[in-house]
C-alpha cells in the first residue's frame, strides 16, 4: 500500500500549488467582491493544461484521472472556490458522456473542453426537484416524422456556469411525466446556439461569486437523435456521473479548510494578547489540532474514493465509500472556516481577512451535487445493504 502520490501526480500538485499562490490568491477577493467571471483565471488553467485532467490524451486530455482533478482542485480551493469550481465543470457535464456516449459525441464535444475552446453546464436540478431529481418536469418528446429526433421543454435551475456554458449536459423525462422511475429520463447533449436555447435569470448568491449560477430555459429545442446520451431511459447515467464526483466536490472543501487553518494559524502566532500570542494559549492549540486531524481524514477519505473512481468503480456497492468522502470534507469546510472566524475574532467576521469569505462559500459544498443528508442517506444504505460491511 503506497500512500505516495505518483511522481506525475506530484508534480501536478507543486505546479498547481505555485499557479494557485501566483494567480489565484491574489484575484480571490475581486472575484468575490465584483462577481465577475475571471476569464483570465481560465486562459491561466487552459495554458497550464488543467481544463483535460480527467480526458483520456486522445480526445487532447492529459489522463490525470479523477485523483489529478482532485489534487488540482485542492490546491485553487485553499484560496478561491470559484475558482476550483471552474475545474470542477470540465468533468461534472461530460461524465455521462464518457460513460456512455458515442465515439462521434466524444469527438464532437470533449477536445474542445481540454483546449478550452468549449465550456458545458450540467442540467439535472429543477426549482421543485433538487434531491428529488425524479419529480423533474422537463419533457422530451419525439419529434413528429419519427427520425429519432426529440423536443425538449422545461427550465433547469440552480446551473452553474450557465452564461459560459456552450452546451450542457441536460436530462429530461422521456416516459410518462408522471413516472418516478428510473427509465422514464434520458440524457441529451443539448447546444446553447440551437433554437429555443436560452439563459433565464441568474442567482444572487451567499458565496462562490464569479461563476454565475442560473437558469437554463428550454423552449421547444430540437435535438438530434445523435445527441442522445447513451441509451433512451438512462437516468442512471445522472447517478453514475455524479457518484463519480464525489471526490472533486470532496477536494474542494478539503482545500477550503486547509486554507482557512493555514490563515488562522499564521494570526494567531502574531496576535499578541495575555502577554503572549494567542497561540500560546492550550485551548487554541488544541483547537487547530483537532482541524489538522480532520482535514488528514478527509484527505485519506479523498484520495481513496478517488482512486476507485479512476477504477470506475462508482456503482452501487462502492457509493458509501464515495458519498463519505463528500460527506465530511464539505461538513468539514464548514468548521473549518467557522474556526478560522472564531480564531480571528472580530477582524475574522470583516472584508479585511479571507475568512468570511471561506465561511460564506463552504456552506454551498455540503448543499451541492447531494446535500450532506443524501449523502448520509447512501452511506446508511449501503450499510443496511452490507455494501459496507467489515466481516
Amino acid at each position: 500500500m503506497d500512500f505516495d502520490l505518483s511522481p506525475e501526480l506530484a508534480a501536478l500538485q507543486l505546479s498547481v500549488r505555485r499557479l494557485a499562490q501566483d494567480k489565484v490568491k491574489p484575484r480571490a477577493r475581486q472575484i468575490d467582491t465584483t462577481g465577475d467571471y475571471p476569464t483570465d483565471l481560465f486562459e491561466a488553467f487552459r495554458d497550464a493544461d488543467l481544463l483535460g485532467l480527467c480526458l483520456p490524451t486522445e480526445l487532447g486530455g492529459s489522463d490525470a484521472g479523477i485523483l489529478g482533478l482532485t489534487v488540482a482542485i485542492e490546491e485553487v480551493a485553499k484560496y478561491s472556490n470559484a475558482a476550483a469550481l471552474m475545474l470542477l465543470l470540465t468533468r461534472l457535464p461530460v461524465g455521462p458522456v464518457l460513460i456512455a456516449g458515442s465515439d462521434d459525441q466524444k469527438k464532437r464535444y470533449l477536445p474542445g473542453i481540454a483546449s478550452g475552446e468549449l465550456r458545458a453546464g450540467f442540467g439535472l436540478s429543477e426549482a421543485q426537484a433538487g434531491s428529488d431529481v425524479a419529480g423533474m418536469r422537463t419533457r422530451a418528446v419525439p419529434e413528429a416524422g419519427n427520425d429519432g429526433a426529440w423536443i425538449l421543454s422545461g427550465t433547469k435551475c440552480w446551473m452553474s456556469g450557465v452564461r459560459e456554458a456552450d452546451w450542457y449536459t441536460v436530462f429530461a423525462k422521456t416516459g410518462d411525466p408522471a413516472s418516478r422511475a428510473h427509465d422514464s429520463i434520458t440524457a441529451f447533449i443539448v447546444e446553447r446556439a440551437w433554437d429555443g436555447v436560452s439563459v433565464g435569470r441568474t442567482d444572487r448568491k451567499m458565496g462562490v461569486h464569479g461563476v454565475d449560477t442560473g437558469e437554463l430555459v428550454l423552449d421547444q429545442v430540437r435535438v438530434p437523435a445523435d445527441n442522445v446520451i447513451g441509451e433512451v431511459g438512462g437516468f442512471r447515467l445522472a447517478m453514475l456521473g455524479l457518484n463519480a464526483m464525489r471526490p472533486i466536490v470532496a477536494a474542494r472543501g478539503i482545500g477550503l479548510a486547509e486554507g482557512a487553518l493555514m490563515y488562522a494559524t499564521e494570526y494567531v502566532k502574531q496576535r499578541e494578547a495575555f502577554g503572549g500570542t494567542i497561540a500560546d494559549l492550550q485551548g487554541i492549540q488544541w483547537e487547530i489540532a483537532k482541524m489538522a486531524v480532520d482535514i488528514e481524514a478527509a484527505r485519506l477519505l479523498t484520495y481513496r474514493s478517488a482512486w476507485l473512481a479512476d477504477q470506475g468503480k462508482f456503482t452501487k456497492e462502492y457509493v458509501p465509500f464515495l458519498s463519505m468522502a463528500k460527506y465530511f470534507a464539505t461538513e468539514l469546510a464548514v468548521r473549518a472556516s467557522g474556526l478560522a472566524v472564531q480564531l480571528l475574532g472580530a477582524a475574522g467576521y470583516m472584508e479585511d481577512h479571507p475568512t468570511e469569505l471561506w465561511y460564506r462559500d463552504a456552506r454551498q459544498l455540503t448543499i451541492v451535487e447531494g446535500t450532506s443528508q443524501v449523502q448520509l442517506g447512501l452511506i446508511a444504505r449501503g450499510v443496511l445493504a452490507h455494501d459496507l460491511w467489515w466481516d
